[in-house]
C-alpha cells in the first residue's frame, strides 16, 4: 500500500511540474495574445487533470490546433455543453440556451498533459504554440 501510495504522489508531483512548466512559459506569449490560461485561486487545491488554454476566438482555437498538428501534436477542444448533447438535446436544450457555456466551449482548447509528457516534448508543445500569432 506505502508502494502504491508513493508512485500516486509522484505521479502528482510530476504532472504538477508540468502544468507549473506549460504556465511559467506560456504566460507572457498569452499575455501579449488575449489568451486566458487556468486560473487557481489562493485557497484552492488544483487537482491538474488538464492543461487548457481559452482562445480569442472559435477561429484562433481551431488554427492553433491545426498549427500543433502540423507539428504531430494533439491538442484538442474539451467538451460539448451537456445541453447540447444528445441526451441534453433529447431534454430540450438547444443553441442559445447557455451563452457562456457555450462560448467557453468553443474557445478552450486542451494540451497534452499525462504522467509521462517529457520535457522535450513540452517544449515542442510551447515553442509552436509561442510561435504562433493569434
Amino acid at each position: 500500500m506505502k508502494l502504491l501510495i508513493s508512485k500516486l504522489n509522484r505521479r502528482k508531483v510530476l504532472i504538477f511540474l508540468n502544468a507549473i512548466y506549460y504556465n511559467t512559459n506560456l504566460k507572457d506569449w498569452a499575455a501579449r495574445e488575449n489568451i486566458r490560461r487556468p486560473v487557481i485561486p489562493p485557497y484552492c487545491a488544483q487537482p491538474y487533470h488538464m492543461f487548457y488554454l481559452i482562445m480569442p476566438s472559435l477561429r484562433s482555437r481551431q488554427a492553433l490546433i491545426e498549427r500543433l498538428k502540423l507539428k504531430s501534436i494533439l491538442a484538442v477542444f474539451h467538451y460539448l455543453p451537456l445541453h447540447l448533447s444528445p441526451m441534453g438535446r433529447k431534454s430540450g436544450g438547444k443553441p442559445g440556451d447557455c451563452p457562456v457555456t457555450e462560448d467557453i466551449s468553443d474557445r478552450m482548447l486542451r494540451l497534452p498533459f499525462y504522467n509521462s509528457l517529457n520535457r522535450a516534448d513540452q517544449d515542442k508543445v510551447i515553442e509552436t504554440i509561442t510561435g504562433c500569432r493569434c
